[in-house]
Formats: C-alpha cells, structure tokens, sequence
C-alpha cells in the first residue's frame, strides 16, 4: 500500500504564539527529522502543510505577511512532493490534499506536525472517514499545555495521551516514527506485512 508522510503546521508561527514553550521542542524535532529523513530516504512521498488563518497582517504570526508562515527553525529541509496552505483544521478541508493523495494512489498516510489534539488528530479522523489507514506518529507531533475550563492546566503530555487514547484503533494506529516508517517501507523488512 503506497504511504505519504503529511507534515502539518510545523511553521514557525508557533513560536510567536503566547502559549508557545520549547520545553518538548528537541524530541519533537528529533522524531520528526527521523520520520522525514527516513521517508525520503526511502523514496516515501513528504507533503508540507502549512496552517494559514486570521487578518492578513504582519503581527498575525499565521498570515503569509508575517513570514513566519515557514519550516520551524530546526526542522530539516527536504523536498516536499506537494505544499498546501490550509485554513481549517483538517488538512483535508477545501485544499486539494484529497484530490492529490488519490491521483497519487495513495493508500495509508503518516500523520506528524502540531498541534497533536487540534490539526494533527482532526486531520486525522477526516482521513479516516474517508477511507484512508492512518498512522499516528505520535512523537512526531507536538503540543503545548493548555488551561481547562475549570481554570487548571491539562499538560502537553496528558493531551497527547488523551489524543492516543481516543484515535487508536478508531481512526488510527498510534506508533511512533520508527513503527511508521516500518511500515510505511514493509519490502525492507523481509517480507512483513505493512
């Protein structure tokens, strides 16, 4: 089954965000980078995806005149097979993603970026709907705390557990950046099933 690697949102715009913490950056980043060097490598397809919303201002770190609508600083480079800008959640919304990954005959996606519980999980449960096996990478998304209704903070990591929790074995398999690439490259394994 032929796998494409979706990068979402991991833009710079985060960064300038008030809630924005550097604390889970570094193996974020590290799975992210293996997840992506290790697709390249293996000839699978890396789509970039970049979230676009708001005024179209500079001081609106998702608008394109701010110019931080880019690669996250340490994220290394690679060719992308496609870019889309969205403007929704899901990645699959009125960008043409769906259009493409289907001319491409593309069967199961790998599923990284940030925000883990917001673009990266809506993401992938529209995929899901519409009939493509996912996997979850779960390393290879990133989040950041947030404040509950009752005024106490839900850590980044409960959120991403909470995300594995209701998206495994519904709309996804959760694994991490090896696992995906494991089976995103089933021919180099001897013969193991994808």
């Amino acid at each position: 089954m032929q796998t494409c690697l979706i990068v979402i949102d991991a833009q710079e715009s985060f960064r300038h965000r008030p809630y924005s913490t550097d604390r889970d950056m570094a193996p974020y980043l590290a799975a992210q980078n293996t997840l992506i060097e290790g697709c390249a490598a293996g000839g699978v397809p890396i789509v970039r995806v970049f979230h676009v919303d708001g005024p179209a201002l500079a001081s609106n770190p998702f608008a394109i005149e701010s110019g931080h609508v880019r690669p996250i600083r340490g994220l290394v480079d690679f060719e992308a097979a496609a870019t889309f800008h969205k403007h929704r959640h899901s990645a699959l919304v009125n960008t043409g993603l769906d259009v493409w990954l289907t001319q491409q005959g593309i069967g199961r996606l790998i599923v990284s970026g940030i925000r883990t519980e917001q673009c990266c999980e809506t993401t992938t449960r529209h995929a899901s709907d519409l009939g493509w096996k996912v996997d979850f990478a779960l390393d290879a998304t990133l989040t950041f705390d947030m404040v509950q209704p009752d005024g106490a903070t839900l850590g980044a990591a409960d959120i991403q557990m909470r995300t594995a929790t209701v998206l495994q074995d519904r709309f996804a398999q959760v694994c991490s950046a090896a696992q995906a690439l494991e089976r995103a490259m089933p021919s180099t394994l001897a013969g193991r099933p994808a």
